[in-house]
């Protein structure tokens, strides 16, 4: 392969990644609008609205990549993502913030708690299909679709909980009778989320294109490349509350950002596909990662109900431990833990 292409699919992804961080900018801003506008309290605002609105990049990647057949790429790019969005996101928010970012019992008691129980769903359901339908020698198994059901319909629970919490919600005068046209702001967003689709259609297969230069599985490209890319909307939309002083709303939109994007958008890409074959021995390590970066989340957001400046560095550092380990597995220098890195 050519130096000029492997230039060329690298400023693809740089541009790719910025148009998702403009077409995100008007999603994040309409959402958030439409929101206030509703009288949404501000927990379902960050995990509804927002998070759904963010997570529309990692969406259109597991829907794209799976059909052009290189599905690996959107759940790795799911993968990645969750766990860039609770280490990194937190910590950049944390640190752009004069103040400590406040975080409150609901949050920690049901957002975090519930998104834990959506990583072990995910996690269960993969290990299903490779009891049920396994898929060549080790340990492979093939996600069908009525097995994708089985996280869909937790998210339906999700939704209910979001629901009662609504109509217990009296809104106060900041929250409601603001001058906001709701045509409008629905346009806006369906041309952010236009502008997302299409910049994740070049990203996607700029990251295969890489894959096949370096010969580097399409998981791990979907866990760091694509992850960093399509986290952008979410690291936008929690930046912005956090600085905006509102911190619930921020830490709610990470959390539930992951939730939609491990019940919903992988999910919905096996859907698509029919079934996917998982390599379980390659993502239970990730899912490993994955639960330890939630827990350390939870337990900072739980200290004094506060993430301080300090938790936001530890938690920079977990995530730049977790890219030296992926990197050091592609080239064969660590302790071989991923098979086929």
């Amino acid at each position: 392969m050519s130096t000029s292409t492997l230039l060329t699919d690298v400023a693809i992804i740089v541009l790719a990644a910025g148009a998702i961080w403009f077409g995100s900018g008007w999603l994040e801003e309409a959402s958030d609008r439409l929101a206030s506008h509703y009288g949404l309290p501000q927990v379902v605002q960050g995990a509804v609205i927002a998070a759904v609105g963010s997570s529309m990049p990692e969406l259109a990647t597991v829907v794209i990549a799976g059909l052009a057949g290189s599905l690996a790429i959107g759940v790795g790019g799911i993968v990645g993502s969750a766990i860039f969005n609770v280490l990194v996101i937190p910590g950049f928010a944390g640190l752009l913030t004069d103040d400590p970012i406040e975080s409150n019992r609901t949050l920690v008691y049901k957002e975090a708690q519930f998104y834990m129980l959506a990583v072990s769903a995910l996690l269960i359901t993969f290990a299903l299909g490779v009891i049920y339908y396994p898929a060549g020698d080790g340990l492979s198994g093939t996600i069908t679709r009525p097995l994708a059901l089985l996280p869909l319909a937790l998210y339906g629970l999700y939704v209910f909980i979001q629901y009662q919490d609504t109509a217990d919600h009296v809104p106060g005068d900041d929250e409601s009778g603001n001058a906001v046209d709701p045509g409008r702001q629905w346009l806006r967003l369906a041309a952010g989320l236009a502008v997302i689709l299409l910049a994740v259609h070049f990203l996607v297969e700029a990251v295969s294109s890489l894959g096949m230069i370096f010969g580097v599985p399409e998981f791990l490209l979907g866990v760091t490349i694509v992850a960093g890319a399509t986290s952008l909307p979410d690291s936008l939309v929690s930046v912005r509350a956090a600085r905006a002083r509102r911190p619930v709303a921020s830490l709610a939109n990470v959390l539930g950002s992951n939730t939609f994007d491990l019940l919903v958008a992988i999910p919905i890409g096996i859907l698509l596909v029919g079934e996917e074959t998982i390599d379980f021995a390659m993502a239970v390590p990730m899912f490993g990662v994955l639960t330890t970066a939630t827990i350390a989340l939870f337990t900072v957001m739980r200290t004094d109900l506060t993430l301080s400046e300090r938790e936001a560095v530890g938690l920079l550092g977990i995530y730049a431990l977790f890219v030296g380990w992926v990197v050091l597995e592609t080239l064969d220098v660590a302790v071989d833990l991923l098979p086929n890195a």
